[in-house]
């Protein structure tokens, strides 16, 4: 298709119907015409998307029909109701949408993780090598717990949290090379490997899933996703399916802004775990049921309600009128 031509011939329709979107009333006729040219642009804007999609003339068209589209039904969706959508219908979705490049994040890292911990704590001679005896028993008897008590537990709450955030950015940045989110999930899970190695070499591996799991439970989920989610952008290039390959990685790129915006929280309150819940006083059972009841949480609103809202066509996409219409593809 000639752009050039294309944006010729149908340049004074798009000018006449921004005109009429502007516009303070219309009697009958004009809110037709509206009708009429709001239905014609949105056929122009799939018809660029599908043969030719030119980014400016795609962004034009894309909030041309967006406000127009507004003109026509008359109503302004509250901010509240787009707050309530984000968070009960696209963010579970998209989190769904990603769950099997997250369960493929989960098990590097867990395998990592286990492989770390069986080697270097059944193996004092390749341990020592990588920690000094002297640093094996400090972590154990005193490292390891201390830091859970460092400075006021807001401040370290605050702390944990833009480090957990920094990390899942990470993750989701540059989850689209394929090769980041892998590098980081090794290393994580070689850090915390060697860490349990270390407890459980000097009989303190109970202490160790005591402070590690109220927290860890869910922060590291929530690390998983965001690799997981990275991952599926990589995926979404390598094998786009029926769409063009940069509509499909653009799709799953605007999922995946959903899904960073969505671990916001989820990092937050994991972070209220570690400075709050993992150094209390409470008993080991209540730290790590606390844990767990906001792990199953979570996991409940990812596979429960990202299930629901999945099966109901919802992506964690942006809508229609932000995006254009969907691409035309051979059935």
């Amino acid at each position: 298709m000639d752009t050039d031509a294309f944006i010729a011939v149908h340049r004074p329709q798009w000018e006449r119907l921004g005109t009429l979107t502007r516009a303070r009333a219309l009697d009958a006729a004009g809110i037709d015409e509206l009708i009429s040219l709001y239905q014609e642009t949105a056929t122009h804007l799939s018809t660029v998307r599908s043969t030719n999609p030119d980014p400016a003339l795609t962004a034009h068209l894309s909030l041309l029909v967006h406000r127009a589209r507004l003109r026509i039904t008359g109503a302004r969706i509250p901010l509240w109701k787009h707050a309530r959508t984000f968070l009960w219908e696209d963010l579970p979705a998209a989190l769904y949408t990603a769950r099997w490049t997250v369960a493929l994040a989960a098990g590097i890292f867990l395998l990592s993780t286990v492989v770390t911990g069986l080697y270097f704590g059944l193996d004092p001679v390749a341990r020592e090598l990588v920690v000094p005896e002297a640093a094996q028993r400090s972590l154990a008897q005193r490292d390891f717990v201390s830091y859970y008590f460092e400075g006021e537990a807001s401040g370290f709450a605050a702390q944990v949290w833009t480090n957990n955030a920094w990390i899942t950015v990470q993750a989701v940045v540059f989850g689209a090379t394929g090769i980041w989110p892998v590098i980081m999930l090794l290393q994580n899970g070689l850090n915390i490997g060697l860490s349990a190695g270390v407890m459980g070499a000097y009989g303190g591996l109970g202490t160790f899933f005591v402070y590690i799991l109220p927290h860890g439970l869910l922060e590291i989920t929530a690390v998983l996703v965001g690799a997981g989610a990275g991952l599926r952008t990589f995926w979404a290039w390598v094998r786009p399916g029926p769409l063009p390959r940069m509509w499909a990685l653009s799709q799953a790129a605007r999922a995946l802004v959903t899904v960073a915006i969505g671990l916001v929280p989820v990092l937050l309150v994991s972070g209220f775990l570690e400075a709050f819940v993992t150094p209390s006083g409470l008993p080991a059972v209540v730290r790590i049921g606390l844990g767990a009841v906001a792990w199953l949480a979570f996991m409940v609103f990812m596979l429960g309600r990202g299930r629901q809202v999945h099966r109901r066509g919802i992506t964690g996409d942006l809508s229609e009128e932000m995006v254009g219409d969907s691409v035309a593809t051979a059935g």
